[in-house]
């Protein structure tokens, strides 16, 4: 029996804070493994992003962005940035 994994078909995947469910950090990279492999992953990256980043973990879970997250931050990446 092959059971569907949390992550399996997410389009993109980050950390979020378990207090306020705020995302943290999005993933740069397609997520391929297991559930627990791609969360082990996505910590290992965000721990290697700064020093700050092992407090949060503590406070942190992997989860899926929701289309709306994945919208906004497309329209981030298609604004140009105009120097003055």
């Amino acid at each position: 029996m092959n059971v569907m994994g949390k992550f399996e078909n997410a389009e993109k995947i980050g950390l979020r804070d378990k207090e306020t469910n705020k995302l943290l950090a999005v993933y740069p990279y397609k997520a391929e493994g297991t559930d627990a492999e791609i969360n082990n992953i996505v910590r290992d990256w965000y721990y290697q992003q700064s020093c700050a980043a092992e407090d949060q973990l503590l406070t942190a879970y992997v989860d899926i962005l929701t289309e709306q997250e994945i919208k906004s931050r497309k329209k981030l990446k298609d604004i140009k940035h105009v120097e003055p």
